[in-house]
Parts: C-alpha cells; structure tokens; sequence
C-alpha cells in the first residue's frame, strides 16, 4: 500500500476512525490550544466533543459552537515532570463541577476518552474507555534504569553507564570512572513516576555540579544514571512497532541546549530541517527496527516509540526511550497527523489495523519532503502574565520584534508550570539548518523582552561531519 497517496491515506484514517464515528468524544485534560486539530477531525466523524482544559495555550482553539469546553485548575506544578505525573490522576479524580458537565454531555457514558500518553488504558474512567493512552507497563519502560538493557538486547551501540544507589559515594567513583572532556550526565529514576524534559537530568563537572545534584536527587530516587557527557547533536529515530515488525522513520534533531551556568539541558524544540550523513541516518534507523522487535517480543509492545540519543563523533549512541507517540514522532508524523493519531489510538487498544512495516515507510519520503520544526521555549516557574503574539524578524542569528509582518510569527502564553512560546510560522528555519540555533535566538528574545530567565545557552556541535 503505498500511504504516500493522499487518497489512499484518507482511506485508510477513515477505517481507522469507524469505531468513534458519532460517538461522544472527551479530550484532555490539557492545554486547549493543543486539541484544535482533534476537535475538528472528531467533528467532521459526527462527534458531539467536550475539552476539559486546564488552560488556553498558545496557537489557535477549537472555534465556537465546535465543542463544549470545561475549565478546570490543575494541581500545582512547577516542572513538566510534575505536570505528566499528574495527568492520569488529574483524569479520574476530576472537581465535581467538571464530573457534572461531563454526565450531562454524555449521560448513558456511549463516549470514549481521547486522552493524552500519560493517562493509562487499562481501566476506564467513569466507565468511559481510553484511547490514545497507553498500558501502565508500557509507560514504565521509560524508566532510564531500563534502557541500557534494552541496547544491548536489541545489539545497539551504546555509550558506557552505570547505574548506582542514590548516595554520595557510589555516585563519585562512577563519575570519577566515566567522565569525559565534558563531565559527566546523571539521570535519575522513575521511582515516583515518570520524568521528561530534562528535569531529573543533571551535567557534572566538578564537585560543586556533584554536590547540588546529590541534594536534588535525594528526596526523588533511588538510583541513579551515570554516563559520559555525549558531545554530539542531540536527536532521535521513531517507529512503529505492528503485528507484522516495526516501521521506522526519519531523524529528528532536538533542540536541547545546554545551561552552561546551571549546569541542565534546556529542552526547546525539535525538528527535521537537520540531516544526519546518510550512513548514520539508515544506522539509526535499522537500530530502531531492532527495538522496536525487541520490544514486541519482550514486552508485548504496540504503537509508536522513539529513541533519543546523540550524534557522537563515532555515531549514534541512544540515550533513551519513550515508549509512546512522544514529541518527536509527532514531528516526523505531521505529514499526516490525523492518520498516525488514529494508528497510534488503534494500536495501544490492540485493534487490528492491517497494515504492514512497508505501509508505513512508504510515508518517509514525504516525511523528507515537508520538512518540519516547531522552535519553542519552555519556561518552568515564570509567568508571562498573559497570552500575546507579534512578528519577528531574523537576522545574524538574533531574533528581534518586528513592527511588520516578517513571515516569523512568536505566540507565548502561560501553562500550568510557566509558560510555552513558539515561532509559528517560521520563515527563518531553511532545509540543513539546525534547529537549534533558532532556538537559541528565541530564548535570548525572551529574556530580553520578557524577563523568562534562560540566561547562557549553548547548543551542542555537529561533531559527526
């Protein structure tokens, strides 16, 4: 089947979306600005949808009279780990003025949750089956402790690592052992659930980097990661795992920037404008296949997942792996994001979905073709006080607010843990260009014109050419 056809696409998210056709539909919770897309699709299946939101967003929201919205105050948090953590519990333990308009929009509980991958599926919520989210043991195979393991079964190349007690001693002689030029990289476990965007990661230096990270891990793990600093562009390869083998797609880079001062990675967007050299791009890719049968056979998988890592100066070596539909698969999967939502749902629900590895890949030369890159920064603890958007104009690697329309437009708005900005559209982004040095001018903009405190930032090195 060749999905490379708009038409034949089509066909297929068609049959995939059978079983919500006019069905009630819940999505969230969530920002709003997240779930315009799935609101019109779920629309156009003669879905009656209802959002529960836990904030506007930046972007785009679904237009009046397309859904009905339920606003609800999330718990507290300040760190994006905080704010995942919550998202399961947050959907079954909902205030009762939401529970109330929920029964209301579907009394005889026909709906169906479209949930985020951080809300499990293996028990329904009020009686309402989840989709899009995923098996409780498939989000705990994001645990960092795990993924060395998942390396060598699958034969991947991999940097050296030790795992060791959360404690002073034991963390030193690691550290002492494993740095490099750089330092070293301590990552943390999953102990009390799962954790992303570098919050529970830490770059060591010296022993004042040593200290400050012993304090932080102390109260949060048990055990801890330690590696060499991997010099090296940071991305990523995804795929999918089917009954029939696992599709991989192309590269993703990920722009995370270094916090020199800090000593933490920033994480501030992803994107395919970058090309790794052709070898190492059908490296990764085959290391994906093999996870991906690794996973299928060890673990029973299905569905997406994606593994991030660097572009050494000696190839790709794997840093990590996110057993779901994570960022960087949504990149690569814009090319037709209806499509690979509806695949992914299907998938961790157990449904069939006849189709094939070589299906799948037939979609990689569009995903070549349109080239994508969402530039982001993401502030954790700081409020913008609102939501905005203006122009702005690149030049010299420096962005700058524009009094006229560039073709470079910045939207921020405030999230539950801080705030979310974007460059959207962006003109500025060309094909082999780096993400990550669009990033790096959008967070100078804003701490020059916001106040977001991201200070010093530097993105790692093409080494591999």
């Amino acid at each position: 089947m060749d999905l490379s056809d708009r038409h034949t696409r089509d066909g297929v998210a068609a049959r995939l979306a059978e079983r919500y056709v006019g069905r009630p539909v819940l999505i969230g919770p969530g920002i709003l600005a997240a779930y315009t897309g799935q609101v019109e699709w779920f629309r156009q299946l003669g879905c009656p949808v209802l959002v529960v939101a836990t904030a506007r967003g930046a972007g785009p929201v679904p237009e009046p009279g397309t859904c009905e919205v339920v606003q609800i105050v999330p718990p507290p948090a300040s760190t994006m780990t905080d704010e995942v953590r919550q998202q399961d519990g947050m959907a079954r333990h909902l205030p009762p003025a939401a529970t109330a308009a929920i029964e209301a929009f579907d009394p005889d509980r026909r709906g169906v949750w479209f949930a985020s991958p951080f809300v499990t599926t293996d028990q329904p919520i009020d009686g309402r089956p989840v989709a899009y989210g995923r098996p409780a043991a498939f989000l705990a195979l994001e645990d960092k402790m795990l993924a060395d393991a998942i390396w060598d079964a699958a034969d991947v190349a991999r940097a050296a690592y030790r795992v060791v007690p959360n404690e002073k001693t034991a963390l030193a002689e690691a550290t002492a052992e494993l740095s490099g030029p750089l330092g070293a990289v301590w990552s943390g476990d999953a102990r009390d659930g799962v954790n992303g965007g570098g919050n529970y990661v830490r770059w060591i230096l010296d022993d004042d980097d040593q200290r400050r990270a012993v304090w932080f891990f102390g109260p949060r793990c048990d055990r801890v990661r330690v590696m060499p600093f991997l010099e090296g562009v940071p991305c990523s390869i995804h795929g999918f795992v089917l009954p029939e083998g696992t599709a991989a797609f192309r590269p993703v880079e990920i722009a995370s920037l270094r916090d020199v001062a800090r000593r933490q990675f920033v994480f501030a967007g992803l994107g395919t404008y970058w090309d790794p050299p052709h070898d190492d791009r059908e490296e990764m890719r085959a290391a994906a296949r093999r996870v991906g049968a690794h996973l299928a056979e060890a673990h029973g998988y299905r569905g997406a997942f994606g593994i991030d890592g660097v572009l050494t100066a000696d190839g790709f070596r794997p840093t990590e792996l996110n057993s779901r539909m994570s960022g960087g698969a949504a990149v690569v999967c814009e090319v037709d994001r209806r499509l690979f939502t509806l695949l992914q749902a299907e998938l961790v629900s157990g449904h069939d979905v006849d189709l094939t590895p070589a299906d799948l890949e037939s979609v990689v030369p569009l995903m070549d073709a349109e080239r994508i890159g969402r530039v982001a920064a993401v502030g954790q603890g700081v409020s913008l006080g609102g939501t905005f958007s203006y122009p702005v104009s690149y030049e010299g690697g420096r962005l700058e607010r524009s009094d006229v329309e560039t073709g470079n437009t910045l939207s921020a708005a405030d999230t539950p843990t801080g705030f979310f900005a974007t460059v959207d559209p962006c003109v500025a982004l060309q094909r082999g260009q780096r993400l990550a040095d669009i990033n790096l001018a959008l967070a100078d903009l804003m701490d020059r014109e916001h106040g977001a405190g991201f200070g010093a930032l530097e993105a790692g090195a093409d080494v591999r050419r």
